[in-house]
Order: C-alpha cells, then structure tokens, then sequence
C-alpha cells in the first residue's frame, strides 16, 4: 500500500514541476527580451529544477505524514483485534481448565448430557469459549459433541481402563529411563522426593485431593526429568484420565493404598543412574495400580466396599 501512494505522489510531484517549470520559464522569457538565447535557457533550466525540488520536498512531506496516519491506523487496528482476541483466548483457556477440572472430579458425572447454553451460565462466558473448550476436551477424551444433540460426559469403561494403563505404561516407562541417562536436575529431582512422601487419610476427602495433585506432580516430574517435551505433554495428558479413576473409586469408598516406597524405589533409580531399575520400577508401580483399579469393576469388589 505504502508503495502505491509512493509511487502516486512522485507522479504528481513530477507533474506539478514540470508544469510549474513551464509556466516560469515562459514569463521569464517575455522579461529577458532579446537576451541571449543561451543565457535564457540556462536561467529557464536552473528555475524549473528549483521549482522541482520545491514540488517534490512538499509531496515528500505529504507522503511522510499520509504513511504515518496510514500506519497509525493499522496499528490501532491491530490492537484492538490482538485485544479481543487475547480476551477471547483467556476466557476460552478459563472455560477449559474450570470445565475440565469439574469432569475430572465427578461435578459432571459420566453421561451426563451439557449444553452450551447451561455451561456459558455455569462458568460465565459466552457460547464461543464454551465451544473452544468443548473441542479440547473431545480431543483429551472427556467429553464427546453429538451434533444436533449437545456434548456428552465421557464414560469410563473397562476399555477405557486399559488404554489409559497402557499408555502410561509406554509413556511414563520411557520418561524414567530416560530420566536415568541423563544428567540429574538436583533440585527438581529432591522436590520429587519430597512428593513422594504425600500421603492422606481415609476419612478425609480434602488430604486425599491433596494426595492426588501431589501424585500428578511426581509422575509429570519424572517426565520433566527426561527434558523431553513429547513425554511432558504425553504424561500430564494421562494424569488427567488417571485422576479421573482416582476420584472415581472414591465414590465406592475406596482409597487404596499409599505408594510411598514404590515412589521411593523410582527416585533411586533415577538418582542412581540406572535406566533399567527406573523403567522396572515404574512398569511396576504402573501395573500393580492397574491390578487394583481393576479388581473394583467386578461386581463381588464393589458391593464389599459400599457396605
């Protein structure tokens, strides 16, 4: 754009002087007589460039000052849209962890049918961060979109179960063997030492939240020792299904038991250096919690532990 009227004004500027050369030059010709014809041109050449640079200086100006306001605009414009935007996004990004968090925690209960409308009153928002939101938590497999029908509270099925144990498995294996091989970060490494001392009481639901934000942080932290991104990104995902079966189970009143020394035996390893030991370890504490998850899907579990 700004070469447009670049290029628009120079014409102009290019127009005016010759034009304005013209017009001197021939007064000046009628006031110098029968003067010498050489002499004249030159004077009539010398006052047209003046005349020139005069014409062009002015439209230079006049450009500086249009590219200016012209920029200004754009600027502004700019701002206002990133505005919105940002605003949009931060709303959206709110929407999302309030929502999520909700599901994760049995407020919205497996099944359970959600409306744009109802959310966006719920979490005050508009329907468009609600439908963001919506699409993240279909791609984390929280929710499903029906179309025409609403969304939908993902169920937690025994196949469900085993993906999510399976994926650890992969993931959370890789990340300790990983994390082994490569030099120590010492103080994330103690701080993980430190959370795997969380423990938690049976007759009180805040300590066990408490228990699992601490259990979430350790296992992302050991992926975070690995300084791999990919296996960061991939274990916080399966942490968000893991502590969905986490508050499930308490629904059945069952806590299950405190994994301190398996915590313990992992940070070893990976203090150690021993690759082998901290994929072991890991691959065993993972299955041995699959082994209890899955023992209270069977009919004879759960009716012992409501009584």
């Amino acid at each position: 754009m700004f070469w447009y009227i670049n290029s628009m004004l120079h014409g102009l500027a290019a127009a005016l002087a010759v034009h304005g050369g013209w017009r001197r030059g021939m007064s000046l010709t009628g006031q110098c007589g029968r003067g010498n014809l050489h002499d004249r041109r030159a004077y009539d050449f010398a006052q047209r460039q003046d005349c020139c640079s005069k014409s062009i200086s002015q439209v230079n100006h006049l450009l500086e000052r249009t590219q200016t306001q012209v920029a200004t605009a754009v600027i502004r414009k700019r701002a206002r849209a990133s505005y919105a935007s940002g605003t949009r996004d931060k709303l959206s990004e709110k929407v999302y962890k309030d929502l999520k968090r909700d599901i994760i925690r049995g407020v919205h209960a497996p099944g359970q049918a959600l409306t744009e409308k109802d959310l966006a009153r719920r979490y005050r928002s508009s329907r468009t961060p609600v439908r963001e939101a919506a699409l993240r938590l279909q791609e984390a497999r929280l929710l499903r979109i029906v179309p025409n029908r609403g969304y939908f509270v993902s169920q937690i099925t025994l196949q469900e179960l085993n993906d999510v144990y399976e994926f650890r498995t992969a993931v959370e294996c890789a990340a300790a063997e990983l994390a082994a091989r490569k030099a120590i970060d010492s103080a994330l490494l103690e701080e993980l030492a430190d959370w795997a001392e969380t423990s938690y009481r049976t007759d009180s639901l805040e300590k066990y939240m408490e228990f699992i934000e601490g259990d979430t942080r350790f296992h992302v932290g050991i992926a975070r020792l690995s300084r791999n991104q990919m296996l960061v990104r991939a274990v916080a995902e399966a942490r968000s299904l893991m502590e969905r079966i986490m508050y499930a189970v308490v629904d059945i009143h069952y806590y299950g038991e405190v994994p301190i020394q398996e915590h313990r035996d992992i940070i070893k390893a990976i203090r150690e250096h021993d690759p082998q030991a901290a994929r072991k370890r890991m691959y065993d504490h993972i299955v041995q919690s699959k082994h209890k998850v899955l023992r209270l899907t069977s009919p004879s579990t759960t009716r012992t532990t409501r009584r």
